[in-house]
């Protein structure tokens, strides 16, 4: 032990300078360097123009992907303040050079720059210095253009200088970058992931244009793509609802501001089942864990919902109250709150916590809801009728669940016959891995790690959920048997305290049907599991397609991409690629040893940054119309990437 202390000394510890510690540790920053971090710096300038939109100084944002694989992002904003910072620690720097390379630098930390913002920890445009080959900058403030340029790593190649007079006296930021492919994965923008996110942003910004350029050589679109609504949520319940049948054509709308902190709603029922419609945002930010401010609108819905139902007759004296979750099937809400120093918490930092916005909010609904009940009563009966279907739906599928768990009892069979379960008891170290056939179940069960690996072999295509109700969906054994393995329950009951594994794993095969499969899987889980996705315990199994030889030694690769990029270092590669088979004919050790072996497998984890986006891609996948689905189908076919037919 006193050696180890003599070795540790002055000499080990590190000092990281300036923006060194964000390509240290990029994750910490931008969530990972994968796809999704990359996609994330481009978010993070549109927030900055976005933020300028909501102070009421910007009305339209320009994104273009570059052909030179760069983004630019141009707003009409007021422009970076180009003065001397009068901090002494700064050097004389302008404001502008120190929000680009100094971290925890900008103009929302109070003071009269911002009233609100959507930036969490105000290191968004550093962290894209940081983390770019290069940037260059042009602010268009009093008549004049400054620019200034940056190498990779943030280093300054360009000092802050006036480069010649504003267009046409124009005002704004211009912020081009190119993001560092020694830091990413892999540096190819996905067009459909940025415009999703573009969108929902003109959804909650009311008025904003936001336009969608891309310049690549390869790009599927040849035209700009423009965002612009007029009617902000409301718009936005419509264009969630428009690939379901509305229980009525009007979207209701109120809103109310007190002090320094503001709400608006937006809602429209559907005549679906699913009861997880209402997504919510705090400052433009998708709040995906709920808060504050949907506690105050589920709270206040369900009064002044049964308030009228008592009124008008529609609720018999001696029958029970209708339950929040009644009134919530086939809802779509938009909560969309802004405040000026917003506290977020939870798993993901998704979750609001300022008390005083659950008082805004149910004073809001319970008095203005109310009003729009008076004053729609044909919608408002709808609404409560739906409820008690629902209601009685309620009822039925706990007699549902009663019947199996006495059934469970009076068998003496806590878990189904077919699950294969692991010996450890500790959720934390252990697996579900849901196999698609008995075949692959039966090399799945002999290649695991039985300690701490469970199987569970599934047949066929389990129900599509999202066109049935929850009592119907009991009645279904394949969904029964993954409700019990997972054993924390299902849909309001479903508690992620409780669940039997840390990771659930979809194991499917690479083609259509096995894509299908995986579908309905994520269906399910995301409609009555949700937490499970939410919380990140969803994964996906990600079997190779190829295998090869070098040396002694199999090799495998995990697609197309993985094998281009083989040839590419190793050209002189003579040996043959195998093309690997369905999980069913792989050999229990090959299947061990590119698939579950938790040292050399890849598995990819589901996440739902947008849960809006996802539930609108749910309904139009799974849903019941034909159309829609086929339009999105048709707009994203040529920006899918691996497709294994």
């Amino acid at each position: 032990m006193a050696k180890t202390i003599e070795t540790y000394g002055a000499k080990d510890i590190t000092v990281l300078e300036g923006l060194e510690a964000v390509r240290k540790r990029p994750g910490m920053y931008i969530g990972s360097t994968g796809p999704g971090g990359l996609h994330h710096l481009v978010y993070e300038v549109v927030d900055n123009s976005v933020d300028e939109a909501m102070a009421g100084h910007a009305t339209r944002i320009d994104v273009t992907l570059l052909a030179d694989g760069g983004c630019e992002v141009v707003d009409d904003g007021r422009g970076i303040p180009v003065d001397k910072h009068p901090d002494p620690k700064m050097k004389g720097k302008s404001a502008a050079e120190v929000v680009l390379t100094v971290l925890h630098a900008g103009g929302k930390f109070g003071g009269s720059g911002y009233k609100v913002s959507g930036g969490l920890h105000g290191v968004g445009i550093s962290v894209v210095n940081a983390l770019s080959e290069r940037v260059e900058v042009d602010i268009d403030r009093d008549g004049s253009r400054h620019s200034m340029a940056f190498a990779k790593g943030g280093r300054t190649t360009q000092a802050l200088k006036v480069s010649g007079k504003a267009p046409r006296g124009r005002t704004g930021t211009t912020v081009r970058f190119w993001p560092d492919p020694t830091i990413f994965e892999e540096t190819d923008f996905r067009a459909q992931t940025l415009l999703e996110r573009f969108q929902m942003m003109a959804f909650l910004n009311k008025g904003l244009e936001i336009r969608f350029f891309d310049r690549r050589p390869d790009a599927a679109l040849s035209e700009p793509v423009v965002f612009k609504y007029a009617g902000g949520i409301v718009d936005f319940v419509r264009h969630l609802n428009s690939s379901k049948e509305a229980l009525f054509k009007k979207v209701g709308f109120y809103d109310q501001a007190e002090a320094d902190q503001e709400v608006e709603i937006a809602f429209q029922w559907n005549t679906g089942f699913n009861t997880d419609g209402i997504h919510s945002f705090a400052n433009g930010i998708a709040t995906i864990e709920g808060g504050m401010h949907e506690e105050g609108f589920k709270k206040s819905l369900t009064n002044v919902v049964n308030k009228y139902a008592r009124a008008k007759g529609l609720l018999k004296e001696k029958e029970d109250n209708l339950q929040g979750e009644d009134i919530r099937e086939g809802l779509t809400a938009i909560i969309s709150v802004k405040l000026r120093e917003p506290q977020f918490e939870g798993q993901t930092k998704g979750k609001l916590g300022n008390v005083s916005m659950r008082s805004l909010v149910e004073k809001a609904t319970n008095e203005r809801l109310a009003d729009w009940f008076e004053e729609n009563p044909t919608e408002a009966r709808k609404i409560v009728q739906k409820s008690v279907l629902a209601s009685r739906a309620r009822l039925a599928a706990r007699n549902a669940r009663d019947a199996t768990r006495r059934k469970s009892a009076l068998e003496g069979a806590g878990m189904p016959d077919k699950l294969k379960d692991c010996s450890s008891r500790n959720p934390e170290e252990c697996e579900l891995f849901i196999v698609e056939g008995d075949s692959a179940g039966g090399s799945a069960v002999a290649a695991r790690d039985p300690r701490t690996q469970a199987i569970l072999p599934i047949r066929g295509k389990i129900l599509n959920v999202e066109r049935a109700r929850l009592d119907k969906m009991l009645k279904n054994n394949e969904i029964q048997t993954l409700i019990t393995a997972i054993g924390a329950g299902v849909g309001a009951e479903f508690d992620i305290a409780k669940i039997r594994y840390d990771k659930v794993i979809l194991m499917c095969d690479a083609d259509v049907d096995g894509s299908h499969i995986r579908t309905l899987l994520l269906t399910f889980f995301f409609r009555h599991m949700k937490d499970l996705v939410e919380q990140r315990h969803v994964y996906i199994a990600q079997p190779p397609l190829y295998s090869t030889v070098v040396g002694k030694e199999k090799v495998y690769l995990k697609d197309d991409t993985a094998k281009a990029a083989f040839l590419a270092d190793r050209p002189d590669h003579k040996k043959e690629f195998q093309r690997l088979k369905g999980l069913g004919e792989m050999d229990y050790d090959e299947l061990g040893d590119t698939t579950m072996d938790a040292n050399r497998r890849t598995l990819l984890q589901v996440s739902v940054e947008q849960a809006a986006i996802a539930d609108e891609i749910f309904s139009v996948l799974m849903g019941d119309d034909v159309e829609s689905r086929k339009q999105f189908i048709q707009s994203n076919a040529k920006d899918v990437r691996f497709l294994d037919i």
